[in-house]
């Protein structure tokens, strides 16, 4: 079986993230930068399935800056066999149509049985990049998955919602995503370092996928304006005068809270 995890690098959430005002992008020089932690737990869930089922090859595949190849490299370090790496300036700003196409195209050339992703990255939090390219690459997805077991030919799994819990199957080939529910990953060990530094690291550009990140029958998101978000003003203080309670009724009136 071959899985392929979606992993992306991200800037690190304990350090300051900030939007460049000029291109509305992320200020990837403010704060150092780390493989998603969501996508670490996704590789964990194929990594532990392999330790378990000779045969299982497992590849890690991101769409990111060059530079990025240092991050990407880490799951390669934890245990993935192979890693394929999307880099292209055509993808600078991609929104998530553009992504789901990118991703897609890889898979498509790589070859899949199952794609595991994580539910949410911690810089775009989106939620839609699995399930867009399960719709691309027209196979099933079963998405925030709390648990997961797979099998020769179904995934199962787990997914909370507020009211219940559903259990969910997709036949294989299919493209899950996994909530944070699922254990924390591996840390790479020294052997697991060195191993990655002779492990196949295949680099990917648009031309090689076939896509025009600006092809005009494409639907495309962007950017219209950015500004800063407002410093935080100080809440209405109301002084019991004896008429508190008609200040506090006037108040959740006033802004539509009663």
């Amino acid at each position: 079986m071959k899985i392929v995890v979606l992993v992306k690098e991200v800037p690190d959430t304990y350090g300051d993230r900030r939007l460049s005002l000029e291109t509305g992008l992320a200020d990837r020089g403010a704060s150092e930068t780390v493989l998603d932690e969501i996508g670490e737990r996704a590789l964990e869930v194929a990594l532990s399935y392999a330790d378990k089922t000779p045969g299982t090859e497992v590849v890690v595949l991101s769409m990111a800056p060059e530079s990025a190849a240092a991050t990407v490299r880490k799951g390669l370090a934890m245990g993935a066999a192979s890693a394929v790496q999307v880099v292209d300036e055509g993808l600078l700003g991609a929104d998530l149509g553009l992504t789901a196409e990118v991703l897609a195209a890889a898979l498509q050339r790589t070859g899949f049985d199952l794609v595991i992703g994580g539910n949410l990255s911690t810089d775009g939090v989106g939620g839609m990049i699995p399930a867009m390219v399960a719709e691309i690459l027209d196979v099933p997805s079963a998405t925030y998955l709390s648990a997961v077991e797979i099998g020769e030919g179904e995934v199962v799994g787990t997914r909370a919602s507020d009211g219940a819990t559903l259990q969910v199957t997709a036949a294989l080939p299919a493209v899950i995503s996994i909530t944070e529910a699922l254990p924390d990953a591996r840390f790479p060990n020294f052997k697991g370092i060195m191993a990655a530094k002779k492990k196949p690291f295949e680099t990917l550009s648009l031309a090689e996928l076939e896509i025009d990140p600006h092809d005009p029958d494409a639907s495309r998101s962007i950017v219209i304006s950015l500004s800063e978000k407002p410093p935080r003003e100080a809440g209405v203080k109301i002084v019991d005068e004896g008429d508190a309670g008609q200040k506090l009724a006037d108040f959740l009136i006033q802004n539509r809270l009663a």
